[in-house]
């Protein structure tokens, strides 16, 4: 018989409804195949390139972390996703619904871009290394593909525990290793835990609530999105250091869905 054990309880939960911007913080959502519901629905593609946009390559998109992305209105599963609204910079908003959606999003950012509904076969993206020891290339743009019919980097789930970002305020005491540097979809709280928590969970499987179940099937390697501004949050490769110095560049897991269902904050989660 498996063992079961406790593994915290969920935090806080994240969707990011456009890729590579900033999303939006719920307090349930369905959790389907796919992962979250509505989770990297859309993406904005470089008509130059045709390579699908992303702040993995700020040479190219210094401040794709300015935009927000949300929902009109709650996706239920039941139909085709709504639209999403986009706030710019500078607090006007355009909705993908919207006939000019592509030329205002081009106009904000300097660059020729439209709007990608579904993903591109082969789909690709720009990486950019910085000169860092740890990394697998270093001061470098690589081209890295996407799972085939998703705006996903690797997995459809990113996990984070606040044992890692507590960890990593002890490895590095300047930085400020708030939750939205990552980007993770569930924060589970491990208590006063002061670890990389995530990485004896590979392998296992996490039950979230009284429905979800999920496996965790590797680390995440993390890249220079994790140094870079967002809002009142400087600009700091020391946060990138820290994960490099102390777990092999890891922040978090990635995850599959094995059994789908609704999340809530406060649910209890347990591994096996």
């Amino acid at each position: 018989m498996t063992a079961v054990a406790s593994a915290g309880s969920l935090a806080s939960l994240h969707r990011y409804p456009m890729k590579s911007m900033m999303g939006e913080e719920l307090n349930c959502v369905r959790v389907t195949p796919r992962g979250l519901l509505g989770d990297r629905a859309f993406a904005l593609c470089d008509r130059e390139t045709r390579k699908v946009v992303s702040a993995k390559n700020p040479r190219k998109w210094p401040n794709l972390f300015s935009y927000r992305a949300a929902f009109v209105s709650p996706p239920d599963g039941t139909a085709s996703l709504p639209p999403v609204r986009v706030t710019l910079p500078d607090g006007r908003y355009a909705v993908t619904a919207d006939s000019d959606f592509s030329q205002t999003l081009s106009a904000s950012l300097g660059r020729a871009v439209s709007l990608l509904e579904a993903p591109p076969p082969a789909a690709q993206l720009e990486e950019y290394w910085p000169d860092m020891a740890g990394l697998a290339n270093r001061d470098v743009v690589t081209e890295e593909a996407m799972p085939e019919g998703t705006f996903f980097d690797l997995a459809t789930l990113h996990v984070l525990t606040t044992g890692t970002l507590d960890k990593l305020r002890e490895v590095y005491p300047g930085g400020r290793f708030e939750p939205r540097r990552f980007r993770p979809n569930l924060i589970i709280n491990t208590g006063d835990t002061k670890d990389f928590v995530e990485n004896g969970w590979i392998g296992k499987t996490l039950a979230i609530g009284p429905e979800v179940k999920i496996h965790v099937t590797g680390p995440c390697p993390r890249c220079v999105m994790t140094t870079l501004a967002q809002g009142d949050l400087p600009r700091d490769v020391g946060i990138l250091k820290a994960a490099a110095q102390s777990n092999e560049v890891r922040v978090g897991v990635y995850a599959s869905v094995v059994q789908p269902g609704t999340i809530r904050i406060g649910d209890a989660v347990s591994v096996s």
